[in-house]
């Protein structure tokens, strides 16, 4: 009875340090992960407040740049929503002399380069006494066109690439692949048209016209915009609009643009106003941080969960 006495004291003994260890780890994980969550939430409270300093207003006579950088599309820096918002606050400061659009795109979503192209032109007759130029860098192609073409002048370098004003939808086949691999694609819908130009089945002609009417549908647009902003400076030749493109040196020819300059030769001789400021609206520092807080701290949390959760052993 002693033995066994001894043997259950010793075994309570031990359960209880190790329910004490346990409890001392949990609270210390705890612990880390608070102050983790304490001291990223006062950074980035301090980072909002430099931001916020930084984005005060702007003082003195100035030229103010927008830019048009990469793909134009949602959730990008050249998205309609971060560009147009740009331009409202350029237009809106009233020490802005003139807004230079910088673009170096290639284009992208159709209907964000439209939205672009509306508010440069609303604006534009909202604020008749504040010009709006478009500056192209080293590529100004399909929509990034597009968007130039709502400027009053558009000024290129001699290697710039300017136009592919046409529009395209990409996809794929692999029917001939699947028959080699012995897959077999089993769609079900309710509509006809509704697995409209699937890739995994055989080209329907139906659907292709009428994509191909769509296309065609938004290449006319397309075409209206960039002849109710070039007017009668657009020389037009028989493949203007067939999506070639070409250097700054021929857009001048094919009045695609109107003269050569960059952005501190239009500041400084153009818009008479050398002092550039940036309105370009992109991700700042908090922004950065917090997603990329965001993503840690979901990781912590994960790697606190499996830490507490039973273990099979």
């Amino acid at each position: 009875m002693t033995d066994n006495g001894e043997h259950w004291e010793r075994g309570l003994i031990e359960k209880l340090a190790t329910a004490a260890l346990k409890e001392q780890r949990r609270a210390r994980l705890w612990g880390i992960f608070f102050k983790l969550l304490t001291f990223a939430y006062i950074t980035v409270i301090i980072l909002l407040a430099i931001d916020w300093k930084a984005g005060g207003e702007v003082s003195g006579k100035h030229t103010a740049l927008v830019e048009v950088s990469g793909i134009i599309g949602p959730g990008t820096d050249a998205s309609a929503e971060r560009v147009t918002t740009a331009l409202q606050a350029a237009f809106k400061d009233k020490n802005t002399q003139g807004v230079v659009v910088r673009i170096n795109s290639p284009g992208g979503s159709p209907v964000q380069a439209q939205n672009i192209y509306e508010e440069m032109r609303r604006l534009r007759k909202k604020h008749p006494a504040i010009p709006l130029y478009a500056v192209v860098e080293d590529l100004c192609a399909s929509g990034g066109y597009y968007v130039a073409a709502g400027a009053d002048r558009i000024y290129v370098s001699k290697s710039s690439i300017v136009g592919s004003i046409g529009v395209r939808m990409d996809s794929f086949g692999v029917t001939g692949l699947m028959e080699k691999l012995g897959v077999e694609r089993r769609l079900l819908t309710a509509g006809d048209n509704k697995g409209f130009l699937d890739p995994f089945l055989p080209v329907d002609e139906r659907q292709k016209q009428h994509a191909q009417t769509l296309l065609e549908d938004i290449h006319q647009q397309f075409i209206g915009v960039v002849r109710e902003g070039r007017g009668k400076r657009l020389k037009e030749t028989p493949d203007m609009f067939s999506g070639l493109i070409w250097t700054g040196h021929k857009s001048l020819e094919l009045g695609l643009a109107d003269a050569y300059g960059s952005l501190d030769y239009v500041a400084r001789e153009v818009v008479k106003a050398e002092n550039i400021v940036d309105y370009t609206q992109k991700e700042n520092i908090a922004e950065k941080f917090a997603r990329r807080f965001g993503a840690g701290a979901a990781s912590a949390i994960l790697e606190l969960a499996i830490r507490q959760a039973p273990h099979l052993r």
